[in-house]
């Protein structure tokens, strides 16, 4: 089973060893798709202006990785050209909640009205702008977008209170 993706214009894919390094117009990104169990078993490359991922066998797992790897290439191809973007609504019935940009965290103050702040963690480097009500995650790698938005919905969960009545929290709105 072969499984090919075209690459545009404005973007190099290049292979070294089990590492699969794209670059754009919007940056670079890596990722090294080594595994144990199915090193042998899947090869991947640039041939005529695509990257192909192949499987040598026919077994049900190996041909899922193969869907794996092409759907992470994809990723970093849209990346790299378009970059993502996550939007989170800031919501409060109770107490105001302010959020602050610090290096590489997010604080967030008077949540619930606590007097401690609640911090989150901005994962590699991503672009975090704090608006009126609400927050904007972009980059180039979804999964790095994505999780900086689950590290600042996690933090604000609301526990041991009725989530009907406490419903203050910051939520994804869009997701990239």
């Amino acid at each position: 089973m072969k499984k090919v993706v075209e690459i545009p214009n404005g973007v190099e894919i290049s292979v070294e060893g089990r590492k699969v390094i794209v670059k754009g117009s919007k940056g670079t990104i890596e990722k090294n798709f080594s595994n144990p169990v199915f090193n042998g078993l899947v090869k991947f490359g640039v041939e005529n202006g695509s990257f192909y991922v192949e499987s040598i066998t026919d077994r049900r797992d190996v041909k899922a990785l193969t869907g794996t790897i092409e759907s992470h290439v994809k990723n970093m191809i849209k990346g790299v050209t378009e970059g993502y973007t996550c939007i989170m609504k800031i919501h409060y019935l109770h107490f105001p909640i302010n959020v602050a940009v610090k290096g590489n965290e997010v604080h967030i103050k008077n949540f619930l009205g606590e007097k401690g702040d609640r911090i989150a963690k901005i994962v590699n480097g991503m672009k975090v702008n704090v608006g009126k009500d609400e927050i904007t995650i972009t980059g180039i790698n979804k999964e790095d977008v994505g999780q900086t938005a689950a590290n600042i919905e996690q933090i604000c969960y609301v526990k041991n209170k009725d989530r009907r009545v406490f419903q203050d929290g910051i939520f994804i709105y869009k997701k990239p």
